[in-house]
């Protein structure tokens, strides 16, 4: 599986360095690919190094103004002139999604995603991984929209909310038939 990995640049707090480490290094030893934002920093070089060390492909989508911190090494990088663009490459190389921890731009990534699967345009599997409660605040407003009629089909239909990454990962391998 091509696993899309949005999450964070940022240098964060071992409460989500580790587990994400230890999610990547799940990804790699099942044999699955990380697509990515591409970078050499934060979470994502975490994710990047730990799928590597397992073993696992590394598909990076990078942004001509970030392009300088690219990930060396990657199997395949690719460079996109925006944002938009680098979104919508991500998507398409992608076979499942997870929404790690992360600022604005994983937030921005996540809605659209969320967005995408709410009008039927995709039914790629999504997973929000909700490291040390990180998305406890997000949780409660997604159920609040689905119980004030804000979304049209259950909240269950277009994310998975995880505590780990060994039920994310069982979560997406369930989904795409992957025999454990």
């Amino acid at each position: 599986m091509n696993i899309c990995v949005f999450c964070s640049a940022a240098d964060l707090d071992d409460r989500y360095v580790t587990p994400a480490r230890q999610f990547a290094e799940l990804i790699g030893k099942g044999g699955h690919a990380l697509v990515w934002g591409g970078s050499d920093t934060g979470l994502m070089k975490v994710m990047a190094d730990g799928v590597r060390g397992a073993g696992g492909r590394l598909i990076g989508v990078s942004v001509e103004f970030l392009a300088h911190k690219a990930y060396e090494g990657a199997d395949e990088m690719v460079v996109t002139k925006d944002l938009a663009e680098r979104k919508a490459q991500l998507l398409a190389r992608a076979d499942a999604i997870v929404i790690m921890v992360g600022g604005t731009g994983t937030l921005d990534e996540a809605t659209e995603i969320l967005e995408l699967r709410k009008h039927g345009m995709t039914d790629k599997p999504v997973v929000l991984l909700n490291t040390a409660g990180f998305y406890d605040g997000l949780k409660e407003q997604f159920l609040r929209m689905e119980a004030e009629g804000f979304l049209p089909l259950p909240l269950t239909d277009l994310v998975f909310f995880a505590e780990d990454g060994v039920g994310a990962l069982a979560y997406l391998e369930e989904k795409a038939g992957v025999q454990g």
